[in-house]
């Protein structure tokens, strides 16, 4: 594909536009550096913008200039040696080829540096990725409304005044208000205009012509030009926008299993899920629990840097996501998703548990459940039994692995990825 670099110099609003462009050309690479930034980041500056670097060789443009061919007879200024007609040699190898990889002394040319913004980083690190089986369970437009025009109305905002209505009006009114006058005025000037060719003595004379014919063109100043009645204005309606309600569920194993690293993993898997429904779900609400032995509902900020810890039983957490879910979120009205993250360790009598309130209770009335094991370590009893769950559900439930901070994004994005229609 050949592509052609405008470089002159920017007018208004057109620096933008090249620089669409320029992102649009790169993007696999601007791409691959937001996934690497996000495994490299902590947590508290994951959404900022990013310095890409592109290899020189992937910038190279065709360029358009004078080759060395051709007559010239040109004798330069300040010459002592040559007069018109001698023949000079052509420069051995042709043109030059500066900017190479490198040199004897040691010199080169550094790659391309190119700075993305925050909402740019964002997009890229959310693109092609959505909540699965989203449905409309119910609208409930409610907040969200988009303005609509419906005709004229007499009253309204002066601002929102409809002149060529009101023009119409006002025209409309003065005609038929005056026709009868108009008529009575045509008549008195055609009589005029017989009385000028044929005086008639019997009949009536010029001057009470024109004191008839200046009664009537006087009534007919008189009609307004513009009245408020005549007034129109542009009548808008706001009407609500149909969304559907969507709840997603944060469940985070804080026991004393999970050392630092694991939980600073899961909170970035939870802070990258966090970010993606704040940036495309406008109508979204999240639900934080953590749990060791017990499970309790927190806040964002006790959710991301809280350090209580403990033994573990998983199947508390699923518990009490089940209770909210009755008590405040209807499955008839709501979308619910929900998300959790372990590294596998639980009470051995409570991992069937947790098999069985996901298939029994959570995966009947929820669209999409996904499984998060953080552990370098062999899969233990809770994998096993999930996996049973994934065999009956593959398209409720979905589980992955993360072993490093590498996989974190790799993984959500394998979990939310956008589903071919």
């Amino acid at each position: 594909m050949a592509y052609i670099v405008d470089r002159r110099l920017n007018g208004k609003n057109r620096s933008s536009v090249n620089r669409q462009r320029f992102v649009e050309r790169y993007r696999k690479q601007i791409r691959r550096a937001v996934s690497d930034a996000v495994s490299e980041r902590s947590i508290t500056d994951i959404d900022r913008g990013e310095q890409v670097t592109i290899p020189r060789k992937d910038i190279s443009e065709p360029r358009f200039f004078h080759g060395s061919g051709g007559q010239r007879t040109i004798v330069h200024p300040g010459n002592k040696e040559f007069v018109t007609g001698d023949r000079i040699e052509r420069p051995k190898g042709g043109g030059g080829d500066g900017g190479r990889d490198g040199s004897p002394d040691g010199e080169g040319s550094d790659d391309f540096m190119f700075s993305i913004s925050k909402d740019e980083f964002m997009e890229f690190l959310f693109e092609d990725l959505e909540l699965p089986n989203l449905v409309k369970r119910q609208l409930a437009g409610t907040d969200s409304f988009k303005t609509h025009r419906a005709g004229v109305v007499n009253e309204g905002n002066p601002a929102q005044i409809n002149i060529v209505r009101s023009m119409r009006a006002a025209l409309s009114r003065r005609i038929a208000m005056t026709a009868p006058t108009r008529a009575r005025l045509d008549s008195a000037k055609a009589r005029r205009e017989a009385l000028l060719l044929a005086p008639d003595p019997d009949g009536q004379s010029m001057a009470e012509l024109e004191a008839e014919i200046e009664e009537l063109e006087e009534k007919i100043r008189r009609t307004p030009y513009l009245d408020t009645f005549d007034l129109r204005y542009s009548h808008q309606v706001k009407q609500p926008i149909p969304s559907s309600k969507a709840v997603m569920f944060c469940l985070m194993d804080v026991s004393g299993s999970m050392n630092q690293s694991m939980k600073d993993m899961g909170k970035r898997f939870f802070l990258l899920l966090y970010l993606f429904l704040q940036r495309n779900y406008d109508r979204t609400e999240i639900i934080f629990i953590r749990h060791h032995t017990s499970a309790k509902e927190v806040d964002e900020q006790e959710f991301f840097y809280s350090r209580e810890t403990g033994g573990t039983i998983v199947s508390s957490a699923l518990r009490l996501m089940h209770q909210i879910i009755l008590e405040r979120f209807p499955p008839n009205e709501w979308n619910i998703y929900g998300a959790q993250a372990s590294d596998g360790d639980n009470w051995a009598d409570d991992s069937p548990n947790c098999r069985d309130i996901l298939q029994q209770q959570l995966l009947p009335i929820t669209q999409y459940f996904t499984y998060v094991e953080i552990t370098p370590r062999r899969h233990q009893s809770l994998w096993d039994h999930y996996q049973l769950v994934q065999e009956s559900a593959s398209d409720q439930f979905a589980m992955q692995e993360i072993q490093d901070t590498a996989d974190i994004y790799p993984v959500f994005r394998e979990l939310f990825k956008r589903k071919a229609a």
